[in-house]
């Protein structure tokens, strides 16, 4: 069972919180409004009063006992950056921080923080993504330019089988499942491309943008 300190009980940590205790994990939250723990209190394994920017508050949280440490402070930015830095000198194992721009993400990542979520800035660039193109019903991004895409097959792959388009040598992407009406498959070389067919693809969005002509 993983352990999580989430400081800032806003409503992107209070979602965090939430979903955190729905998978059985710990959850503490702290939050120095009194309202907010008392929202969340219910729904965490504790929940404290308490200064993010309080070292020796800190302390008594055992900060090295939780697997991870999220600052969800994103709308005050100093207190963020104090909280981050002070999290990673009391040795938590990780930290990841809330920022609201480019400029705040470079800051947390040279005070502490092990990673950075930018979640407005990721949720405009995946609907901005989803709506440019009727193919694209929905897309994920993972790591190193690795994306996951959900999309519509070209016309030109319907009645071929997989190992006739042979994507994987050709546009360098791997079709992970495909979608038929309700079903969901985990395709072979010899599965045969139908109309109506949805597939979620990996592979970098510059081949992946290229294969489907995004």
């Amino acid at each position: 069972m993983k352990s999580a300190l989430i400081i800032g009980a806003g409503q992107f940590g209070t979602h965090i919180a939430k979903r955190m205790e729905e998978m059985r994990c710990e959850v503490m939250v702290v939050d120095i409004n009194e309202e907010c723990i008392n929202d969340i209190m219910d729904y965490v394994t504790n929940a404290q009063i308490g200064d993010g920017t309080n070292e020796e508050f800190l302390r008594t949280l055992g900060i090295d006992n939780f697997d991870v440490c999220f600052v969800t402070l994103g709308r005050h930015f100093q207190t963020s950056l104090e909280t981050t830095s002070l999290l990673s000198e009391l040795g938590a194992k990780r930290v990841v921080s809330r920022a609201t721009n480019d400029v705040q993400m470079k800051f947390l990542l040279r005070n502490g923080a092990d990673e950075v979520v930018y979640p407005e800035k990721q949720t405009a660039l995946r609907i901005a993504t989803k709506y440019a193109s009727e193919n694209i019903l929905d897309y994920f991004y993972l790591e190193n330019d690795i994306y996951l895409y959900e999309l519509k097959v070209p016309r030109e792959w319907v009645g071929k089988k997989l190992s006739q388009i042979d994507v994987r040598k050709k546009y360098k992407i791997n079709v992970l499942t495909i979608k038929r009406d309700s079903e969901v498959l985990m395709p072979s070389a010899d599965t045969v491309i139908e109309a109506n067919d949805v597939a979620f693809v990996l592979g970098e969005s510059k081949d992946i943008q290229k294969t489907f002509r995004l």
